[in-house]
Order: C-alpha cells, then structure tokens, then sequence
C-alpha cells in the first residue's frame, strides 16, 4: 500500500511529517557517509532506502501524500548554525510544502541569530548527540528563554538511541524544564530508548510532546527494544490530547516511509489517534 492509499484509507487529506531532513548537498553527502559506514553515532548498518538530490526527494514526498515536511539543520560545530539557517530559509522558499527550519549551537552569536529569526523559523531542531552538547549549556540559555516565550516547537533529539554519550537521555531535559517550562519540545524517536521517562516529561509539562520518529518499526525495535506495551494507553491518551506528532527521518530511512505508517497502525491505538498523530496535531500546532 503507499502512503497516499493508507491517508486516505484512515479519512486523511493527507500527512504531516514534523521530522524530516533536506540539508545542503556538502553536508547531506557527509551525513550520508556516515550512514554508509556505520559511524560511531550510528553503530550499526543502516542502508538508506532513498538517496537522490532535493529536487527529487521532495516529489517523493509529494506522490506519499506528505502535505508539509522540514528540513531540520543541526549544528556539530561553532560558526555553522546560522549558516544552515539562511540555507534551510532558501529551501523553504523554493520549496512550498516546507516548514521554515531553524538550528542553534552553544555560541556566543547563539541569541542574537535564535532571536532574529523567531519571526521567521516554524520548528527549530537540535541533535544532542550529533552536536555533542549540554542542552544546559549556559551559553543557550537565553536563547532557551526566547524560544519558550515565542512558543516555536523545537524538536529535540535527545534519547541515547542509537547509540549514548554522557550528554544523552532525559535527565539534562528535565533540568532544561526546570528553568524554563514553557519550552515547546517535540521529542524525537519518543524518546528511544528512555521511552519512559519522555513519555512521563510530555504528561508534566504542558508544551511537551513526542514524535514517532522511526519508534515502533522493525528496525528501530530491533536494535534498541520494543517499545514497552504498558506505556500505550498513555500514549494513546497523549496523541489524542494533540501532543503525539508524525516524524519519519526520510530520507535517512533504512526501509519504504509507508513501513513508520504501518508500525504505528499496528500498535492499535485506534483511527482517532492514527488521524491525530499524522494530520490533525501538526496542523493544529503550526496554525
């Protein structure tokens, strides 16, 4: 079945996807090597199913009935966010189904370029293991606080999955919260592994929410554990309440995008929540 026939099958226009990736082709080709050779932030062999330039992705995209996607940039070193910012504000204006993307890297400029364009970026995006930082970094902290007074969801990878360092899992999140809970976090992979203790996060904090981001399908079960059967009626009660969102990874996807459908449809949670999860949340959110 594609993605277009299982939308429409469930009484969908079409789907959202919060969590995807369209990168400058230099740093796209990079990601991919280590994809490729199953680097250290990978830890195993991930064979991506889809590889061609922007172009071609995105009509990809549009034939799967995708409605609106991101590009979500993310930043392993000084000096190179802002960059990635003014390349994901091009891509957004070429591209007319793309969210305007933003990324940030604890730096002195870190504020000033993160404040600039909270009238322009619809999601920002951080990677905790890719980056290499503490969300608690003082140098982001007033940054922080500018995003929770604007209210732009930002998705936060920051699960020990695939594979953890010091600076991954829940504990530095929570202390983030702490200081600023009205921070509108969407959760990457729901959190894997520490599905949990994520979900638990969501349930406390009002702006706090889960994407299912590659959870729930075979590979990702497979290599970091199912997800745990006593969490679904709080993640079904948490999509239904608007705070579960698609995510897929694509393109840096190791099996067809219509298999992150399927997983979710088989955790049996329902058509309500399956129409919430990939359609009504997202709208409602970026409206």
């Amino acid at each position: 079945m594609t993605p277009t026939a299982w939308a429409a099958r469930i009484g969908l226009p079409g789907l959202v996807d919060l969590h995807t990736h369209f990168l400058p082709p230099q740093v796209m080709a990079k990601v991919r090597a280590q994809f490729d050779s199953a680097g250290p932030l990978i830890g195993r062999e991930w064979p991506l199913h889809y590889r061609d330039a922007d172009e071609a992705l995105a009509e990809t995209l549009r034939s799967f009935g995708v409605l609106r996607w991101t590009a979500l940039p993310y930043a392993h070193r000084p000096g190179m966010a802002d960059w990635l910012n003014d390349w994901a504000a091009g891509y957004a204006e070429r591209t007319p189904e793309a969210l305007v993307c933003g990324t940030f890297y604890p730096e002195t400029e870190a504020t000033s370029y993160v404040t600039e364009r909270l009238e322009s970026v619809q999601v920002w995006k951080v990677h905790v293991q890719v980056g290499g930082f503490d969300v608690r970094h003082p140098l982001l902290d007033d940054a922080w606080g500018a995003l929770a007074e604007a209210g732009t969801p930002v998705v936060l990878h920051a699960g020990s999955g695939p594979v953890p360092t010091p600076l991954t899992g829940p504990g530095p999140v929570a202390e983030l919260l702490q200081r600023h809970p009205r921070l509108r976090l969407v959760i990457a992979h729901a959190g894997a592994p520490e599905y949990a203790d994520f979900l638990a996060l969501a349930e406390d904090h009002e702006r706090v929410a889960l994407d299912t981001t590659m959870a729930f399908t075979d590979f990702f079960e497979e290599m970091g554990g199912r997800y745990p059967a006593e969490l679904l009626p709080r993640l079904r009660d948490l999509g239904l309440g608007g705070k579960v969102f698609l995510g897929s990874d694509f393109p840096n996807i190791p099996y067809p995008y219509v298999h992150q459908l399927e997983a979710l449809e088989r955790l049996d949670l329902g058509e309500q929540w399956l129409r919430a999860v990939c359609h009504d949340n997202a709208t409602d959110l970026l409206s």
